[in-house]
């Protein structure tokens, strides 16, 4: 089941590199099933805040009726920036799964909560050079 979830945060991930964007998905999972999907759209809507994560939080919120995310887990292919680990920590989510960690250690999550899923790390990686190599 896991596996099914990265390939979803996978392939919003390539819809973001496909639009410009840094290639970042992000699915929300509850009780199993997919509640929320989303990838960057800062450059797209011309708004810092536009990541993935927050994107699906939204969406999730949306389904819920609740800003409360407790029983949720995420899946993203990048580590969560301070901004996006502040609003996952706000809204609750248990667990947070990612494929690739931040140059820089990030200080501001929990590392019980955040996991890295580094068996999929090359994936989320190529994504990333294949943005940089198409902007240079």
């Amino acid at each position: 089941m896991q596996k099914k979830f990265i390939e979803l945060a996978i392939k919003e991930a390539v819809k973001a590199l496909k639009k410009g964007e840094v290639p970042v998905g992000a699915i929300i999972i509850k009780n199993g099933k997919i509640i929320a999907k989303a990838h960057n759209l800062v450059e797209k809507r011309r708004n810092a805040t536009f990541h993935a994560e927050i994107l699906a939080m939204t969406k999730a919120y949306g389904k819920t009726k609740n800003w409360r995310l407790n029983d949720c887990e995420m899946y993203v292919t990048l580590e969560p920036c301070k901004m996006c680990a502040a609003a996952i920590e706000l809204s609750r989510i248990k667990k947070v799964y990612y494929l690739l960690p931040k140059d820089k250690e990030n200080i501001f999550i929990n590392k019980e909560k955040y996991i890295f899923l580094k068996d999929y790390k090359k994936d989320s990686l190529d994504l990333i050079h294949s943005f940089f190599k198409k902007i240079r």
